[in-house]
Formats: structure tokens, sequence, C-alpha cells
């Protein structure tokens, strides 16, 4: 649904028109670093393929783009390396091209690479 007015209330926004519109605010800052936690949680398949867009093109430009998400696909749609967290401490790093689904859900469970 395309928002009728520019002044229509953000609270009569469908989530995913509420989430592009935070990630247009964010961007036009211009940030030399974006952390987006979430970034898709909740929106529906356009709107993420849009916010993921958006973020690609955000590092193409040069920016540090953190990606914090628990969806896996999205994790390895949009990262370059990717940090595995568990229990508050990073199991690993590993670079994209080196990341299978089964290392990263050991690494998920709390398994670190030299324990395999």
């Amino acid at each position: 649904m395309k928002t009728p007015a520019l002044d229509t209330p953000v609270e009569s926004l469908s989530g995913g028109n509420i989430q592009k519109l935070i990630v247009a605010r964010e961007l036009s800052a211009r940030p030399n670093v974006l952390v987006a936690s979430q970034p898709t949680r909740g929106v529906d398949i356009g709107a993420a393929e849009y916010i993921h867009a958006q973020l690609v093109a955000e590092r193409d430009r040069g920016t540090a783009v953190v990606v914090i998400s628990e969806d896996l696909d999205e994790v390895l749609a949009l990262a370059d390396r990717i940090a595995v967290i568990y229990e508050g401490r990073i199991v690993d790093i590993v670079e994209r091209a080196r990341a299978g689904r089964e290392a990263l859900g050991l690494m998920m469970a709390g398994h670190h690479p030299a324990q395999r």
C-alpha cells in the first residue's frame, strides 16, 4: 500500500512501510557505520528485498554495515563475514565463502571449529 500523502501519520503505515521508512531515515544521514538489528523481522517479502537492496547498496558505497539477525538466510544473503556469538562470546568469524550451514549451526550451538 502506498502512502496517500506526505503528512500521513507513521502509525497508520504497514509494518513493512515503517521498516522502509526507518531504513531511509537512517541512510539519509550518510553514516560511516550502520548497525541493522533484525532488519526484516516481520515484514513481507517485498519489503525484505527492498531493505536488503538498500543495505547492500550502502555497503557498496563504503559504509560499514553490521547486520545482527537470527535469520540464517538473511545473514548468508548479506554478509561478507559472519561472526557467530554463543552465550555472549564470539565462537568464530568466518568469510561468507567458507560459511557452510552445518558449520554455522554447530557454532550457533557453541561448538568452536577447533572442537570438531
